[in-house]
């Protein structure tokens, strides 16, 4: 007598089989991805960028009675890179000198790169011409220029890239302040240097 039993089809038993392999392989490269992330944050260690005004100037100081100003600022920005395996890529670098809430002069400094712990010094050279201003700040430059000195904000903008080996990592923005930084009108006073707040 003839045996009609028939055997249940292997096909899902692979299908699922198969699935499980695959989530089984995903879930191993996600692991490595992340321990070689790990490893490498680990190898290189990132240190914050130091960024210290470390010379400003004034010159040609000048407030005319239609309440405009003319003046050239002159900074000396030092940007110190702490990493033993990190350089940085400034594609760009954007300062401006403010008093109060109003903003005096702006420039701009050619792109440059920085090794890993090394030291650039950044010139920039603001220069105001015929500028209006609000008539509290007017009142207010005037009372300090009689005093000899005049207390200002320095800020900076860059587009930045890392390299470590390489690799590159993408474009970030940095910004740096340098605040209450005091200009004076005589050259026999010294600038005192101001350290700068830093966002990244």
């Amino acid at each position: 007598m003839a045996n009609n039993t028939t055997q249940a089809p292997q096909q899902p038993v692979r299908h699922f089989n198969l699935l499980r392999c695959v989530a089984i392989i995903c879930l191993a490269l996600i692991v490595l991805v992340g321990l070689a992330v790990l490893i490498t944050w680990l190898a290189i260690r990132p240190k914050k960028l130091v960024y210290t005004l470390e010379n400003g100037s004034l010159q040609n100081f000048n407030l005319k009675n239609n309440h405009h100003l003319n003046a050239t600022f002159d900074f000396v920005l030092m940007a110190y890179n702490p990493n033993t395996r990190t350089s940085v890529y400034y594609d760009f670098m954007e300062s401006a000198v403010s008093y109060k809430d109003q903003t005096l002069a702006f420039g701009t400094t050619d792109p440059f790169f920085q090794p890993h712990r090394d030291t650039t010094r950044v010139e920039s050279r603001l220069v105001a011409t015929n500028l209006a201003l609000s008539p509290s700040t007017y009142k207010d430059l005037r009372r300090e220029k009689s005093s000899g000195e005049i207390e200002v904000d320095v800020r900076f903008k860059s587009r930045i890239r890392f390299k470590v080996g390489i690799w590159k990592s993408k474009h970030r923005t940095l910004k740096i302040v340098c605040p209450s930084a005091t200009l004076h009108l005589s050259w026999s006073k010294h600038f005192e240097n101001v350290p700068c707040e830093v966002e990244l």
